[in-house]
């Protein structure tokens, strides 16, 4: 993609999903684990910061589970400083978290990071929580939900936004484009990011669901991402009418 397409395209594509999702002088705190996703959303957020007048701050969660986790946060502070943005770390005993409430590595994770969020959200007074899920998150997570079995909620996939709390909204200003685009995103703008291993392994469901089962079913449709998160979106929209009725 060339410069001129990608500012066309991908970049107003997520200025004009994105600028609903904030206020002037609101305090946002952004989720930023130093991987390519995280890296886009908060180098993104900072442009549109300045634009719409609203401060960020990026946490970043160690959960000790990794031998690079010391590394990964070293990498965020300092791309943080080097944008000129507020910085939060905090560790979690992750593994202790599983053993403590019987629960996989992987859903005490989640369930740590969520700790996190709404915790520096209260320590800075953030009314917003930002994370970087992208339209590549949203077909896997339709997918995932569909294989395990599921309600007609669980295809409607990741929320662009939703309360954290009672004083906190999440909001994903990423799912408007694909990992691809997330890719380009940082290619344009010359950003390194951190990679982590655990991605790669297919141990996991979900990294089975976005090196296997997607590819496969891009042979047949290369679309399949757009229209699988197309579908989460119209059943989302349906399940809302229907309840309000």
């Amino acid at each position: 993609m060339t410069k001129k397409t990608f500012n066309a395209k991908t970049w107003k594509n997520m200025l004009a999903y994105s600028e609903p999702f904030f206020k002037r002088a609101e305090r946002v705190i952004v989720g930023f684990s130093g991987g390519a996703d995280s890296v886009c959303l908060l180098h993104f957020l900072r442009h549109l910061s300045q634009k719409k007048h609203f401060e960020i701050w990026a946490l970043h969660v160690n959960h000790g589970l990794r031998e690079q986790a010391a590394a990964d946060e070293k990498f965020c502070r300092a791309f943080a400083k080097k944008w000129g943005i507020g910085f939060i770390s905090k560790k979690k005993a992750v593994r202790a978290l599983a053993k403590k409430l019987d629960l996989s590595i992987e859903h005490a994770a989640r369930k740590a990071r969520y700790e996190a969020l709404a915790e520096a959200a209260k320590q800075v007074g953030a009314t917003k929580v930002a994370l970087g899920h992208h339209l590549d998150d949203q077909a896997e997570t339709f997918l995932l939900n569909m294989l395990r079995g599921t309600r007609a909620e669980g295809l409607c996939g990741i929320p662009p936004r939703r309360a954290l709390n009672k004083n906190v909204e999440i909001v994903r200003p990423l799912l408007c484009i694909t990992r691809a685009e997330v890719e380009e995103y940082l290619q344009e703008n010359h950003l390194s990011f951190v990679t982590d291993q655990t991605n790669f392994d297919d141990i996991y469901t979900r990294n089975w669901v976005r090196h296997e089962l997607l590819p496969l079913l891009q042979t047949k449709q290369p679309q399949i991402r757009q229209h699988l998160a197309g579908m989460a979106v119209q059943l989302t929209e349906k399940l809302q009418k229907k309840a309000q009725k």
